[in-house]
Parts: structure tokens; sequence; C-alpha cells
């Protein structure tokens, strides 16, 4: 067991990654392929899942040819991967019926106005402790069936197949032998009940979402199978599944009540671990399943924000102002300030607390004298504003005072943003050695259930610390950038359906 490694597939929102790790937790290879985004109307992003599934087990097959190992040197194999996200295939063929509906994509933010309309709210949020949103993948099955043709009668002859990315991975390693998905992942459909552990007859209905195209729900780690002799020359366990963010928690140990980490990704997402006992958010957060190990749910109260490394990608992308995500830090900091600058990056709307599907992006104190500098600072700072404010309403529903916030993902690197990050919060921010913390934590699920792992004391023993930022800004000073933000987070609300109801009246 001391010669083998666990292979992680990181399956994530712009590209596929596989990690190798050792037993102390450390990185000992890596590969990454990037994919296709696909654009196809406005509000609307598709990815396509062959290319998905092409991209990961290519990567997993370099990752372990780089290293020199072959398959019986890999213990088992966790997956973690971007949630929400929504395919449908033909159990017959393995084709899928259309492009995979990603988690950004609003192109059912109608419908989902309508449910709310109609007062649906309240009980979708008892039983799956999400707020009715786009976001989340029932609205989206729901919209394959309606719009694909023949889907919705091949689905209840159960001839099709619905699952998050990670169902689709497992499908296709297994040589579509296995149709599942874990707990963590089934709670962020909106169609599963978190507190009876079960796909919801009510929810269902509501979302016309036929059983027979469900995944079996299982445990966050345990074997769920093999993978296809001729994949990697010799089956492999597959033995661990976590949504990313959840995956996340797990990677940063955070296994007790209270413990809190923030992951910088495409969009920023927080995580805090409540135990147990799920609790119900007043402030719009949303009440997830955390893992479900040995017959236990635990669980996590979360705040999403939709952009938050992608406003760097912007600023390369959109505006030129930087040839690569990295040379941001260096632009950023050749100013002390962003000379009163404030960008909010609601580019697909606003995640929590806010909740705004028809808010869009704007820059607020532009002056002549604003500079690209100045952008890239206020384009820093907007990430650190958004987890700032989750970060308040979390600890009012929890009744929890955070004592420090854990943090990995790419945009993790910049210490700029994260010794912000760490004035605007007021506690320490503590970035670890590891910070591919995601990855970590589908290997920590999988190792646990081969043994590759005694138990989670064996895996905290993993846990080291990087760098700790601890604040400096003075409380004035916080109190009025927060202020300021305020204002121009307000002026940022709510703008896509006044555009829509002005347009009106001009005509």
């Amino acid at each position: 067991m001391a010669l083998a490694y666990i292979l992680a597939l990181d399956q994530g929102t712009t590209s596929s990654r596989a990690v190798l790790f050792d037993h102390g937790g450390r990185i000992h290879g890596i590969a990454q392929k990037e994919f296709r985004q696909i654009f196809t109307s406005e509000g609307w992003v598709e990815h396509d899942p062959g290319e998905i599934w092409n991209s990961q087990i290519t990567v997993a097959a370099e990752v372990l040819a780089k290293a020199g190992l072959s398959a019986k040197d890999v213990a088992a194999i966790g997956i973690t991967n971007q949630r929400e996200t929504t395919v449908i295939w033909d159990r017959r063929t393995g084709r899928p019926i259309h492009n995979a509906i990603v988690w950004q994509d609003r192109r059912t933010a109608q419908f989902c106005d309508q449910l709310k309309r109609e007062g649906h709210l309240a009980t979708v949020q008892r039983k799956t402790g999400l707020v009715i949103d786009a976001y989340f993948s029932g609205s989206k099955v729901r919209w394959l069936l309606d719009n694909v043709p023949g889907a919705r009668q091949k689905a209840q002859a159960g001839e099709l197949a619905f699952g998050t990315i990670d169902a689709w991975l497992l499908w296709n390693l297994t040589g579509r032998k296995v149709h599942a998905t874990d707990a963590s992942n089934a709670s962020r459909t909106m169609l599963y009940n978190i507190h009876t552990n079960r796909w919801d007859e009510d929810l269902l209905a509501l979302l016309d979402v036929p059983r027979p195209i469900l995944p079996e729900v299982r445990s966050s780690s345990e074997v769920y199978g093999e993978t296809a002799p001729n994949l990697f020359g010799a089956p492999i366990r597959i033995a661990g599944i976590g949504g990313d963010q959840q995956a996340a928690l797990f990677g940063q140990t955070c296994f007790a009540r209270g413990l809190a980490k923030n992951t910088y990704g495409t969009g920023c997402f927080m995580l805090m671990n409540v135990g147990a006992e799920a609790v119900a958010s007043k402030h719009n957060l949303l009440t997830t399943v955390a893992w479900r190990l040995k017959g236990t749910t635990e669980y996590a109260l979360e705040g999403s924000v939709f952009i938050g490394g992608a406003v760097v990608q912007w600023l390369r992308d959109g505006l030129g102002l930087i040839k690569s995500a990295s040379e941001i830090e260096a632009l950023a900091a050749s100013v002390p300030d962003p000379g009163g600058v404030y960008l909010v990056p609601a580019f697909a709307g606003l995640g929590a607390p806010y909740w705004d599907q028809y808010a869009r992006g704007t820059i607020s104190g532009i002056t002549r004298g604003t500079t690209a500098a100045h952008l890239a600072r206020a384009a820093l700072e907007s990430i650190a504003y958004q987890v700032a404010d989750i970060l308040d309403v979390m600890q009012k529903d929890s009744g929890i005072r955070v004592a420090e916030l854990r943090v990995d993902g790419g945009a993790a690197a910049n210490n700029l943003l994260l010794q912000f990050q760490a004035d605007l919060l007021r506690v320490p921010v503590i970035r670890p050695k590891v910070t591919e913390t995601t990855a970590l934590g589908a290997a920590y699920l999988a190792g646990l259930a081969v043994g590759y792992w005694k138990d989670r004391e064996d895996v905290r023993a993993n846990w080291e610390v990087d760098r700790v930022f601890e604040p400096r800004m003075g409380e004035a000073e916080v109190k009025h950038r927060r202020s300021r933000w305020a204002e121009a987070l307000g002026r940022a609300r709510d703008w896509e359906e006044h555009s829509q109801i002005d347009v009106k009246k001009l005509t």
C-alpha cells in the first residue's frame, strides 16, 4: 500500500485534470486539458459531454504515463466534478441527446420565476435546502426533455439516463455498467430531499422529471465499481465521489462543526461544516449535503459567487488588459488602491446572498485618471467583497463566529487578493501547502473507502499551512470600503429586468 497512489479525476468548468496523490497527501503528478465553452445564445452555456469524457480520460492516462505508473500502482480513483451541470444520454448507445447544460446557464430563469410566483419556493427550500434558481439541475433536466424531440417519451420508457458530470464519468469509466451519483451531487439537483436522503416524488412531479432517468444515490466514500479493463490496462476501483466544493471542504479537513473554506475558482464557493443536523438559512444561503459516510450524512451551509476568478479571465480575454491570468497581481499592485473604482462582476447575475438573476456587471467611480491598474485592482477586490458578504450572513445563520477561513483554488495563489480578503473579514485567512484541495478531497474519499487511509485523523495529519494572512487594514477603512461596495452593488441589481421595461416604454 505504501507504494500505491490515489488518482483523483477533477472535472472542472473549463478543464479536466488528473492528479496523483501519495499517502502524505502530496502531489505526485498532474495533467490538465482545457475544453470548449459553447455559448449558443445570450446567457446559455453548454459543454460537449464527449469532449469532457475524452479530455478526462486523456489526462488520466497522461499523468500515469508521466509518473511511469500503471493501473497496479493505483489503489483507487476518486471523482470530483463541476456541480449542477446536466447531461442526459441514451442508455443503449451511450450518446448524449444534447450538449450538457452548464451550471452557469440561465435559459430556465423564466421557468424558475414562474415556480416562485406559484408559491413553491418555501417547499423547495424546506426539502432541498436550495433556492429556486436556474443554477440547479432540475430545471435543466426539464428543458432537455421538453426541447429535444422524442426525449420525454424515451425518458418515461426508461431509455434515457440523467446525471451530473460525476455520473457521466462513472458510467463511462465502468464501461456503461454503473449509473450512480453520490449524495453531495444529488443534493444540488433540486430533486433530492436532503432530510430523507431520497429523490423526492413531489419535486419530481413539480419539475416533471420521470423517475426512470435518475441515478442511484450512494455514499460519497465507497467502491462504486471498477474501470473497464481496456481503459488503463487493468481494472482500478472507483471509490470516492464528491461535488467539487464539498470535496474541497473535505480536502481542507474541515471535519469539525464551524470550520469553513472558500474556493477561488471560476466562481467562489464558501462552505461551512454545520454537522449532522441541517441548518436552514434565513439569508438566502444554501443548505447542502457535505458528504455521506458510513450511513451518516453531514451538512454544510454554502454561499456561491458566480463570477470569481472568471473576472480575471474577462480582463484577459474580453478587455486584453493582461496576457495571462498570473499577470494581474503585479498590475493591481502597481497602484495602492483602486482609486475609488468598484467593479461588480455580475456577468451571470448574482449568487448568494442576493440571488438576482437579472443583475449585470457594472463599473462605478471611473474618472479621467482611472487606469488599467485601477481596473485590475477593483476586479481582484470584487472577489473579496463578494466572499465577505457571504461570510457575514453565514455566521448569522449558523450562530458560529468563524475564527479563520481556509482557502484554495487557482486565485488563492494571489497574495494581494488574500491579504485584502483577511482585511475585509477581520480574521486570518489560511492557505495550505497543497491548494489542489478539490482533487485532494476526492482522493481522501476514495482512499478511506479502500483502507489507504485509516480514518479522518489519519487524513487530518496531512494538512499543512503554507501562509497565514492576518488583517492589517483599519476597521474604519474597512467599514468605508464595504459601504461603497454596497452602493456599487445596488447599481448592478435588477439591471436586465429594468432594461426590458425601459425598452417596452420606448417602443
